[in-house]
């Protein structure tokens, strides 16, 4: 019985959604716009640390590899 109330409330959640999101698309679509230069930056962010991540890791396994063929 439980999996059904779910199912029913999911139901339920999704036509609330829509009826909202057709109500205020204007606000959803502002706020959709609103997000696009906070999520480019975090994703700018992120690359840049990756990079910059992997710029020392090469760094290290060179310096690494120098040290085994010293030996």
């Amino acid at each position: 019985m439980g999996k059904y109330i779910s199912v029913l409330g999911g139901l339920i959640a999704i036509l609330l959604g829509a009826a909202g999101l057709l109500r205020w698309l204007g606000h959803f679509i502002n706020a959709l716009k609103a997000s696009v230069p906070a999520i480019l930056i975090l994703g700018g962010l992120i690359a840049v640390a990756a990079g910059v991540s992997e710029i020392k890791d090469a760094a290290r396994a060179k310096k690494e590899e120098g040290k085994e063929e010293k030996k």
